[in-house]
């Protein structure tokens, strides 16, 4: 199957879906912008976001956690999703917000109870996500993840979604300001892609569009407002976001603020889980 690249892209005040030719961007009716130029959205619009909590043992053995027996999972909202360039922001009063380097499974086809030799034929593509974690409410969300992983602006996906990839092999590398912080290959995953479809799809219903990110190496550490952390998996390319500062501090009108305890801080600078 050849390789072909999608990205959805704001092209003259539209959402426009525009497929790349070398270094410029083609929408359906001709139109062209430079690759470098463009405004991204991102690459596709799920009706769910499904992330995979331990799928590469590097991380397992940093965490000092048990090694699975099966996957588990949580969910990101879609009101989470930010695209290439997009910044993410860390609210005022928070610090530990860390990121995760993946590969986004994209469903291609409606998957409900299906065979798990003939799961990889339900995945439409392949796009880059940056799961990013806000761990200052861990304490908060008590193995939930919701508001850790579904905050505004940290489900950074894209640029593109790839069809035609095959992940087997490839390498996924995480830099900040240009630094690699994490590196591994696809082949360290513990569940493969067509592992993790077919898992889910036995007790729900997978739609065209939704995402499920597969996992990230060790070496998630927190970054801060000013650095620029981009994510880069050989054949599906480069996804950038700058860091910034929130304008205000989290509310303290009603729930619970964000904390600084040892569960805290042994996720957030690979320490280990600690209860």
């Amino acid at each position: 199957m050849a390789i072909v690249e999608t990205r959805r892209i704001l092209l003259e005040g539209v959402a426009t879906e525009a497929r790349r030719n070398g270094e410029w961007l083609e929408a359906p009716d001709g139109r062209r912008v430079p690759c470098d130029s463009a405004i991204h959205l991102p690459p596709v619009q799920p009706t769910k976001i499904i992330c995979i909590h331990l799928n590469f043992m590097s991380r397992v053995k940093e965490l000092k956690a048990t090694s699975p027996d099966e996957p588990s999972y949580f969910h990101k909202p879609t009101s989470c999703l930010n695209a290439h360039r997009g910044a993410v922001v860390r609210p005022k009063d928070c610090k530990y917000l860390n990121y995760e380097g993946e590969v986004g499974i994209v469903i291609g086809r409606t998957a409900r109870d299906i065979p798990r030799a003939e799961a990889e034929h339900y995945i439409g593509g392949y796009t880059i996500a940056d799961d990013f974690g806000l761990h200052d409410f861990r304490d908060t969300d008590r193995g939930a993840m919701l508001r850790v992983k579904g905050t505004d602006t940290l489900g950074a996906v894209g640029p593109a979604v790839v069809t035609g990839w095959d992940y087997r092999g490839k390498r996924l590398r995480t830099l900040v300001n240009g630094k690699v912080v994490q590196e591994a290959t696809m082949d360290e995953l513990i569940w493969d892609m067509g592992y993790l479809v077919a898992d889910l799809a036995r007790l729900m219903t997978l739609y065209p569009g939704d995402l499920i990110l597969s996992g990230t190496p060790a070496n998630s550490r927190p970054v801060k407002p000013g650095d620029v952390v981009a994510v880069e998996v050989e054949g599906l390319g480069r996804l950038e976001n700058p860091i910034i500062e929130g304008v205000r501090p989290v509310s303290r009108e009603c729930g619970a603020p964000p904390t600084d305890s040892d569960k805290v801080r042994g996720v957030a600078i690979g320490e280990g889980l600690r209860e």
